[in-house]
């Protein structure tokens, strides 16, 4: 999924533009601080990283004044997310000033990219830590105590933290997510994901079905199984289809995502994110099986156009992916559908554009991740095409983009009016402590009066309104 950015006047929950790992350790030893940027899979390597140094001796804590360590895991996605994370690392340099024995390292994918530059140019951090190079921190911290340079970004083909339980950002939670894969093999022309994330490789699953159990065991509800492309899951075979080991069970990702439903009927399962192109009907069909699997795909679509989808190397066309939106309504008919719009990337038109607003028309997606097309250094669109839609006829078009987007939630949400709805319990709303908030199957906020509620318990709430954001109720016997 893309980093997060106007879709926060769409979907007012679970993404902000950063999240702190919170301690559950009381010790007196060194503290750790994390803050995280960007999508799913670095909140959720966040986990991992807390997980790593906390059997290092490490509490982790949320107040960077008593932080002995500060990691600040990056976003590349969009310029506007890196920029976002160097005011924040210049804010820690002054900080050092004060506190010399700090100690300030970046992670993730700026920290492959920018590596150089965050270290020696502008000496902005001590550290570097590319996603595959976790398990080496308690290392590169200590060259960090003896001055020598500390630098891991070599990207692992096998490394998946398979065999390491994360931390929980949030002590008595009710969602969680479960990273299933790592790396992309994809080569979207618009996206640096394949040089700092690396080649795809799938986790093995019984790891994951395990992690699954310990959070429902911990009183966790929920989990989100993540992925650059979960579609492509797939154990012990190639992407041909070939077994690597013979003798041993495959496994794809509705194979996986049925063993993660039987884990228990009252532990909800969502992925993503989907790539069109991979998408297949067995998915959809585990999906109608089981109850416990939400009725929501994220699908990216990016353009509604099929020549700006090939300068984008999204290897399908418009007409392949209105067949899988018209699969998913066919076999899950209450399906929510949410997608990602890129405008105005390299050579669009206002025909092309006008294309993406037809096929939004077509679709009428429940919520929308929505951006301005961003050009970033590496990327093949950087080595073959020219930038060279104005900015002002970008933010036009966006503006366009979105305001379609909130027509189109807003007529989502009035026609879940009057339903009643079973709804998950995430804890209180954020504009109003007499109220609770939680999700329905189709990813939809609900907020309604608390009554004798229970955070984590599943109640059946009636939809009485609603906004472009939010539906709200009253709960029902």
């Amino acid at each position: 999924m893309l980093e997060t950015g106007v879709n926060k006047v769409i979907d007012e929950g679970r993404q902000g533009e950063a999240t702190l790992v919170e301690s559950t350790n009381s010790d007196k030893g060194k503290k750790l601080y994390i803050e995280s940027y960007g999508c799913q899979m670095n909140f959720s390597d966040s986990e991992v990283v807390a997980s790593i140094l906390t059997k290092e001796g490490y509490s982790t804590t949320r107040n960077v004044d008593e932080a002995d360590i500060v990691l600040i895991n990056t976003c590349s996605i969009r310029d506007n997310a890196e920029q976002r994370v160097r005011n924040r690392l210049t804010d820690f340099k002054k900080r050092k000033e004060e506190q010399p024995e700090m100690v300030v390292g970046i992670l993730g994918c700026m920290a492959e990219r920018l590596k150089k530059s965050l270290l020696e140019e502008e000496k902005l951090v001590d550290l570097v830590a590319g996603p595959d190079a976790y398990r080496d921190l308690p290392n590169l911290i200590e060259d960090v105590g003896s001055g020598q340079k500390a630098v891991n970004v070599l990207l692992s083909r096998d490394e998946t933290y398979a065999d390491i339980s994360p931390v929980r950002m949030d002590k008595g939670g009710v969602s969680a997510f479960v990273t299933i894969m790592r790396g992309c093999d994809n080569m979207c022309s618009f996206c640096v994901v394949p040089f700092t994330r690396g080649r795809e490789r799938s986790r093995d699953p019984e790891t994951i079905v395990q992690e699954c159990k310990d959070l429902f065991d911990a009183g966790y509800r929920e989990v989100t199984l993540l992925g650059q492309n979960v579609d492509s899951y797939r154990w012990n075979m190639t992407s041909k289809g070939e077994i690597t080991e013979p003798g041993k069970p495959t496994v794809n990702f509705a194979q996986l995502m049925e063993k993660v439903a039987l884990v228990s009927p009252d532990l909800r399962v969502r992925f993503s994110t989907s790539h069109p192109k991979d998408m297949t009907d067995d998915v959809l069909e585990v999906m109608a099986k089981y109850e416990n699997i939400c009725e929501y795909i994220h699908l990216p679509v990016q353009s509604g156009n099929t020549e700006v989808l090939g300068r984008m190397n999204r290897a399908y066309s418009r007409e392949w992916y209105l067949d899988r939106i018209s699969a998913i309504n066919r076999i899950v008919p209450n399906c929510a559908i949410s997608t990602d719009v890129i405008t105005g990337f390299c050579g669009e038109t206002e025909e092309e554009h006008q294309d993406t607003l037809s096929l939004m028309d077509e679709v009428k997606y429940d919520f929308a991740y929505m951006f301005k097309y961003s050009e970033r250094p590496k990327t093949l669109a950087e080595r073959r095409f020219e930038d060279d839609v104005p900015e002002d006829v970008k933010t036009r078009r966006l503006t366009e983009i979105i305001d379609k987007q909130m027509q189109h939630s807003l007529e989502s949400h009035q026609k879940q009016v009057g339903e009643v709805q079973k709804i998950l319990v995430e804890g209180p709303s954020k504009r109003n402590d007499a109220e609770w908030c939680g999700r329905n199957t189709r990813n939809s906020m609900v907020v309604f009066p608390k009554g004798n509620a229970e955070k984590g318990t599943y109640l059946n709430v009636k939809i009485t309104s609603c906004t472009a954001a939010t539906l709200l109720g009253e709960i029902v016997e």
